[in-house]
């Protein structure tokens, strides 16, 4: 059961962690709106697109990066303040350790993890994809895409697939050879002009195509002007960017990590690790109060400030930590799964001995 003390430390770290998300999500927006400001004019976007389009969809975002500082910030501040005011020593005199002390800390971090991982796994990729077309109009960056030209797919177990160009705005692929083969000799090949996707009866809509069949003899062709059929090939398995995953659910990124393994295509380490990095990213905030608390539980000469100093170094070393590792990931260097979790297993043994090291 929770005692007095217990939801005192959790009213005070809502209040303050909601306090910290505001200001560092208010001055994220102005710092953003300051250097985008000039594109937003050129481009001709409005008041009301600006605001509603894209900072509206920005904000589910900036909680889920944000998070982890903000509840770190909080603990830092509020066991800073319970130590300075000797609070955690009378609590010790008490018989309170401080293992029990650190359970509403905790308990109001796994909530956290628990809200951040909901958010980041159901509501931030919806608010990414509407937020990445109103970039796409009106903010000038470089293109994420990882296929552009060459596309090569393998469509089913004996077909595959060579697309000369994708079209992500249209949804069209240009100048598409589909090969067959039957017991490792070629038996047919498609070849169209052009492909384009219909969401409506979810359907590939062929133009301009030929098909030739082989056999001993030699090969029949058939043309054709227009045809309708489906492939084991969907849009996203050929217009793949390196910010997909961050426009997915879980649900859905596990079903396009399996369907760009169907189709043969390179580079799944990338996406691998980004998905990876999505499910555990809520750990560092459990991670970062367990470091935290251990750190501003003990009185220090210069008070909370070095508490602060300390604690925002740790953070950096942290955020970066994860960022550094990740190319070892994308490059298959270190398997995908290892790269999300080393940092979190890394910081988690640091908390463990700061905890540890803590006066009880």
């Amino acid at each position: 059961m929770l005692n007095r003390i217990d939801r005192y430390i959790l009213t005070r770290l809502f209040n303050i962690t909601f306090f910290v998300l505001m200001i560092l999500i208010f001055v994220f927006i102005i710092i953003d709106f300051s250097e985008k400001s000039d594109d937003f004019t050129d481009r001709g976007a409005t008041f009301y697109e600006i605001l509603f389009d894209y900072y509206l969809h920005y904000i589910p975002e900036m909680i889920r990066l944000v998070s982890p500082v903000a509840v770190f910030v909080a603990c830092l501040l509020l066991a800073g303040q319970l130590s300075d005011r000797l609070e955690i020593i009378a609590l010790k005199a008490a018989g309170v350790s401080l293992y029990r002390l650190m359970v509403p800390f905790l308990l109001f971090a796994s909530v956290m993890a628990v809200g951040v991982h909901f958010l980041d796994g159901y509501v931030v990729p919806n608010s990414n994809s509407k937020r990445s077309n109103f970039e796409r109009t009106y903010i000038q960056k470089r293109s994420d895409r990882i296929d552009r030209n060459q596309i090569y797919r393998q469509e089913s177990a004996n077909r595959y697939v060579l697309i000369n160009y994708f079209h992500i705005a249209e949804n069209t692929a240009y100048r598409v050879i589909f090969y067959t083969f039957d017991n490792g000799r070629l038996s047919e090949t498609l070849e169209m002009s052009r492909m384009q996707w219909s969401d409506d009866d979810e359907r590939w809509h062929m133009r301009n195509g030929e098909i030739r069949k082989y056999s001993d003899e030699g090969y029949e062709i058939e043309m054709f002007n227009e045809r309708d059929t489906t492939f084991n090939l969907l849009p996203r398995d050929l217009a793949r960017t390196s910010s997909d995953v961050y426009q997915l659910t879980y649900p859905e990124i596990r079903n396009y990590l399996a369907s760009i393994e169907r189709s043969g295509a390179g580079g799944i380490q990338m996406p691998k690790v980004q998905y990876y990095g999505k499910v555990t990213y809520p750990l560092s905030i459990i991670i970062v109060t367990l470091i935290g608390v251990s750190i501003a539980s003990v009185r220090r000469k210069g008070g909370r400030g070095v508490h602060i100093a300390a604690g925002l170094a740790i953070s950096f070393l942290y955020m970066a930590f994860m960022k550094i590792i990740e190319p070892f990931g994308y490059s298959g260097t270190i398997e995908p799964l290892y790269a999300a979790i080393l940092p979190h297993l890394f910081f988690s043994l640091i908390g463990i001995f700061l905890l540890l090291a803590a006066k009880k």
